[in-house]
């Protein structure tokens, strides 16, 4: 299906033709030179004897001389002997002439003064003939013909650049949507793990292609788009396969990109020779990945001559035209809903939004399942395990882990994948490669194993948080040491303890330190940890409504927009310092708490950072032991 749209064969035919008609000529041309040069190679390739010149003149005058024939040809004698025997040649030189022409000028009793050639006509045996020099011939051939074989295939050159330059100006307008047809690799819903509710609204789209006098019957008119939402690496595209997998019709794939370019008007020309085409092949699928590139949110200064709002126009008079029975359906995929514009998301055009969510754990060890398939593994393997780990992990994570996981265990030359290399893939993924290069001395292991060690007591204690997984020393990614805490379950919602007491084990590094060390000496260690609080209190303020003096308010975040020049805070000066705050008043409580736990566990603490020294890493079941004395003080707790 896919050729009959794209072959043209009028031109694709006249040019084989005419690539035909240059190489036989081309041919034809080098056999004709080549026959020449060797006919000519060959000529006069006769055995000869060369003889004194004296000896010819005593045979010219002598009447038993036996010779039947001399040719001149230029300073050469050629003599033909009677019988044919053999022939010799001899050449005037070295002050021979005289005798040389006397000799036969007396042979054909010619006066003196006479030319050689006066003899031919009293005597035929003598003939003269101008020396032919075979290879001046064959150059001056060569520069007579090497020209205009090069002007041929110049003019040839130019016309060939000239039709590419016209073909590609002809296609300027036309879509560059891949067609999949038949012939491709079929995805079907068996290939998509997890989203049983986004699979389900797509179930019914593909029904609508197989089976429309169903819906017809009852007056249901099949959906003009879906649009698939989600965050990125969730299976938007792979979802869009399977659609067209299962529903057995054409299914042309573009991206948002490329529909823009600079010239006005041509990313319109392309969505209207796409929906043509899909048209001409209906019932068909058109499927626009990353939609938001060309169609996000028209500014109020109009701009209806700008590219990207003139592609943005022709998209919504396609998809909801006077023309409603094309049979095409149209699905996009973007992780940016908010983007895009109003008038595209309306009932008519997209019908129906699908939310592509992150996997869920049953998700995430259905999607491992399917990515481990083909894969050896040992035969404890516990794929459940890493599913929990991989909390808010996408598919293309947990797809990113299993390749990770192989490459690890052919490094390490396992005949099977192991725990162990499951394990390293995953905090490969999830931060970053150990930096094994990287030495820290005695004195930045101590400061870091008190840190990783001040985070690990302080969300062990506090009551809301996520248990200690593992504390590692090691430098992994851009960290130098990784405290990891794994909820025992997927949780959609937080509630404001649990938030607090992420604060305050965030803050659990650098008041260790500043508890060790004093005041003074902490280190830039804690920057990231730093960061992460300053931006879990904001979204606290402003996006939960979670602070003392802001309760229940809520305020959007700084509109940047597509084409905004200036921006500002949506909120007044006074409400800002509000804002800020409550911030400070949020962070100076997770500090506070976490240096109330760490000083009522200073043995603990120092117990820890002893066995990260001696050991580097330490899991789950080796550090339940140490953390088990500590204690959480009245101080740090939050009365609810």
């Amino acid at each position: 299906m896919a050729e009959n749209i794209s072959k043209k064969p009028t031109n694709r035919n006249g040019k084989n033709a005419s690539n035909t008609v240059r190489s036989v000529l081309f041919t034809f041309i080098l056999i004709c030179f080549g026959a020449f040069l060797i006919a000519n190679m060959n000529y006069g390739n006769v055995e000869k004897k060369e003889v004194p010149i004296s000896e010819v003149v005593a045979r010219a005058n002598d009447p038993e001389g036996n010779i039947a024939k001399i040719t001149v040809v230029g300073n050469n004698l050629e003599i033909t002997l009677k019988g044919n025997d053999f022939a010799t040649e001899t050449s005037r030189k070295d002050g021979a002439g005289t005798l040389y022409d006397q000799g036969l000028i007396n042979y054909c009793d010619g006066k003196e003064g006479d030319e050689l050639s006066d003899c031919q006509a009293k005597y035929p045996t003598i003939e003269y003939k101008e020396d032919v020099d075979v290879w001046g011939i064959v150059f001056n051939v060569m520069l007579t013909i090497l020209p205009i074989i090069a002007i041929i295939f110049f003019f040839s050159w130019m016309m060939r650049q000239a039709n590419a330059a016209n073909n590609q100006s002809m296609s300027f307008g036309k879509s560059r949507a891949r067609l999949y047809g038949p012939d491709k690799k079929k995805v079907t819903f068996k290939d998509v793990a997890g989203n049983e509710s986004a699979k389900q609204d797509l179930v019914e789209i593909v029904d609508f292609l197989k089976n429309p006098k169903k819906y017809e019957k009852l007056g249901a008119k099949i959906p003009r788009g879906v649009l698939l939402a989600g965050d990125p690496g969730t299976g938007k595209t792979l979802m869009a396969r399977a659609v067209a997998g299962e529903a057995d019709v054409p299914f042309f794939s573009i991206s948002g990109s490329e529909f823009a370019e600079m010239f006005v008007g041509v990313g319109a020309s392309r969505v209207r020779d796409l929906f043509s085409k899909a048209k001409k092949n209906s019932p068909s699928i058109i499927f626009i990945d990353e939609i938001d590139a060309v169609a996000h949110k028209r500014d109020a200064r109009g701009g209806a001559g700008r590219e990207d709002e003139q592609t943005l126009n022709q998209i919504l008079v396609e998809m909801d035209g006077f023309d409603n029975d094309s049979g095409v359906i149209v699905m996009a995929a973007t992780n940016r809903v908010d983007m895009l514009d109003k008038a595209l998301l309306r009932p008519g055009r997209f019908d129906r939004h699908v939310n592509v969510t992150l996997p869920e754990r049953k998700d995430r060890l259905e999607i491992l399942k399917v990515h481990f398939k083909g894969k050896p593994v040992e035969e404890n393997v516990d794929l459940e395990a890493l599913a929990k780990k991989t909390a808010g992990s996408s598919g293309a994570d947990l797809a990113n882990i299993a390749n990770e996981a192989a490459i690890t265990a052919a490094r390490e030359g396992h005949k099977a994948i192991s725990n162990h290399d499951l394990t390293e893939a995953f905090e490969r993924v999830a931060i970053g490669p150990e930096r094994k290069s990287k030495v820290m001395n005695d004195k930045e292991k101590k400061i870091t194993a008190y840190h990783e060690a001040g985070h690990a007591i302080v969300g062990h204690v506090l009551p809301d948080s996520d248990p200690v997984h593992k504390v590692t020393i090691i430098p992994r990614g851009s960290t130098g040491g990784v405290t990891w805490f794994l909820p025992p379950e997927d949780r959609n919602y937080k509630n404001i303890y649990e938030l607090k007491d992420i604060l305050a084990r965030a803050m659990g590094g650098r008041m260790a330190e500043k508890l060790i060390f004093g005041k003074d000496a902490v280190t830039t260690g804690a920057s990231s940890d730093l960061k992460n609080v300053a931006e879990l209190a904001k979204s606290m303020i402003t996006q939960e409504g979670m602070g003392e003096g802001l309760r229940n308010l809520v305020f959007p975040g700084e509109e940047t927009g597509y084409y905004t020049i200036t921006t500002g805070k949506p909120y007044s000066e006074k409400t800002a310092e509000l804002i800020d705050a409550e911030i400070k008043k949020l962070s100076d409580e997770a500090s506070k708490r976490a240096e109330d736990v760490l000083k009522a566990n200073k043995a603990v603490l120092d117990k820890l950072a002893e066995e990260l020294l001696a050991h580097e890493t330490l899991e789950e079941a080796e550090l339940a032991p140490i953390l088990k004395p500590a204690k959480m003080p009245e101080s740090a707790k939050l009365y609810k």
